[in-house]
């Protein structure tokens, strides 16, 4: 008899671990010393039914410290959540709840880059707008059954656009336009542009970016 119920509980227990964890409220997935600190929908997986993505950020009281004019500020991390909703439930897709850095991070000269996630055509944006220096982001598509980075896209200046960087790592090619035209106000600049193959041995996964302030294009070409 003891047997047979050790048997049950280990089939019990074996069914528990192959299902995905789901909740109804998406909050409820936030960990323990977590805030929400925004989110966006969108259909990610393909079923046409609204996803929910969740930026997350840490509340630990060492990361508040004082800046250079002697002001208390969060220096807190952020992070990413990505829920699937299925039959009136979430269900957890993805979880890199440090990969962001705060909202008040030094910005240098300038003020720090805004961060900001967006779902577009089944596709998942991270996205760095940095006024007069330009912008860039990463574009991740779902596909396995995992979040993999299938682009990215950086524009240096602001009202005259320096130059332009655009990289598909699905088609494995890199486009670069530089602005000649030295005189340009902006909308009239005049662009040259160059195409260059590259090698991608695998795409790199979402969950697996530790720091976006410090992944730079090498940490994306050398998987």
């Amino acid at each position: 008899m003891k047997t047979k119920l050790t048997i049950a509980l280990l089939f019990i227990s074996t069914l528990a671990i192959g299902q995905p964890l789901t909740k109804q409220n998406p909050k409820e997935f936030i960990p323990t010393g977590y805030v929400l600190f925004s989110s966006v929908d969108g259909d990610l997986d393909g079923d046409g039914v609204p996803d929910k993505v969740l930026m997350v950020k840490a509340t630990d009281k060492a990361g508040f410290e004082m800046n250079e004019f002697g002001e208390r500020v969060d220096r807190n991390r952020r992070g990413i959540i990505v829920l699937f909703k299925k039959n009136n439930m979430y269900e957890l897709a993805l979880k890199n709840i440090n990969c962001f850095a705060s909202e008040n991070e030094d910005g240098g000269v300038y003020y720090a880059p805004e961060l900001s996630l967006e779902i577009n055509k089944g596709n998942l944006y991270v996205w760095y707008a940095n006024g007069r220096y330009g912008y860039w982001k990463y574009t991740f598509r779902y596909r396995n059954s995992d979040f993999y980075l299938i682009g990215y896209d950086s524009s240096e200046g602001g009202a005259v656009v320096e130059n332009e960087t655009s990289i598909n790592f699905l088609s494995k090619k890199k486009q670069v336009k530089v602005n000649t035209n030295e005189n340009a106000q902006g909308g009239d600049e005049v662009f040259k542009e160059t195409w260059t193959n590259i090698t991608v041995n695998k795409l790199l996964k979402l969950r697996d970016i530790k720091d976006f302030e410090n992944f730079e294009e090498v940490d994306m070409l050398k998987y």
